[in-house]
């Protein structure tokens, strides 16, 4: 279940300023809009000043005080302007504006007082996945190296790793490294891996893409250039193609060689992973024609 996402705004009353404003203060500045239904550049200010509240992540709070129902705030502060804002921070009003401002006059206001907190960085990992989900392996493998270098026993980027020396025809190397993952933690991830380096060597002995085509455009019941053009889609990457040519063989002749399409078939779901869309699609398609 998701959890609801903080609020860093909020409205305050005369019964809680105290609290939600001045004591909160002295743990985190606290920003304070004062503003009115009839009040334009109000409405203006407040998207704003929300936006930088939550850019801030929690080390700034918006407080904001509807000064036409809050007369005991406004006459307590001495709000004269609207729309006016004020920053609390320590317990007292250390900065603020009247009038409507523009948001990096906003924000440079603010620079003395908060610390913006630093952007979340990513993981490593996480970039060479989607560098290599670009077919951008040369970066993706000089992210990788550096995680390698780190711990080299690091399962999910041996296994990227592999992938991406395949996919770049290092067919050899690729095979030792991905034979270096001794975790028993990402089975289906490294069985999905070497599927591909077999996809990528029976391609390189096959005729070529366009000629199978032709064979099979001529007689669409030439189960073995059928075959051979499923595995030339899957060395490109080409899994739609490739699952529907295998899924329509299996169905018209699921003992062609000893029943390896069916064996092709669970491979490339091992490749693709259990949450990709087309497995989910061809493992049902699978199962009706098997029973």
């Amino acid at each position: 279940m998701n959890q609801p996402k903080p609020s860093y705004s909020f409205d305050v009353t005369s019964a809680d300023f105290d609290k939600l404003v001045v004591q909160a203060s002295f743990d985190q500045p606290v920003l304070v809009d004062f503003w009115a239904e009839w009040c334009a550049p109000c409405k203006v200010m407040l998207p704003i000043l929300e936006q930088i509240a939550e850019d801030y992540q929690g080390e700034l709070l918006l407080a904001k005080v509807n000064c036409e129902v809050e007369q005991d705030i406004v006459g307590r502060i001495g709000i004269q302007t609207l729309p006016t804002v004020v920053l609390f921070k320590d317990g007292k009003v250390v900065d603020g504006f009247q009038e409507a401002q523009p948001e990096s006059a906003i924000r440079a206001m603010l620079l003395p007082h908060v610390v913006m907190p630093e952007a979340a960085v990513e993981d490593p990992l996480v970039q060479a996945q989607a560098l290599f989900a670009e077919s951008r392996f040369a970066d993706a493998e000089a992210l990788l190296k550096s995680i390698l270098t780190e711990d080299n026993t690091n399962a999910k980027a041996l296994i990227l790793y592999g992938r991406c020396l395949a996919e770049r025809g290092e067919l050899t190397e690729a095979q030792a490294v991905l034979d270096a993952v001794k975790s028993d933690e990402h089975k289906a991830e490294l069985a999905g891996a070497k599927a591909q380096l077999t996809f990528l060597r029976q391609a390189a002995d096959l005729p070529d893409v366009a000629d199978l085509k032709t064979r099979v455009a001529q007689n669409p019941q030439d189960d073995e250039a059928a075959y051979q053009l499923a595995i030339q889609q899957l060395a490109r990457q080409q899994y739609e193609g490739a699952l529907d040519g295998l899924l329509k063989l299996f169905t018209r002749n699921r003992s062609y060689n000893e029943g390896i399409t069916h064996k092709t078939l669970l491979q490339v779901f091992d490749l693709l992973g259990n949450d990709h869309p087309l497995v989910t699609t061809y493992r049902r398609k699978l199962f009706a024609a098997l029973y």
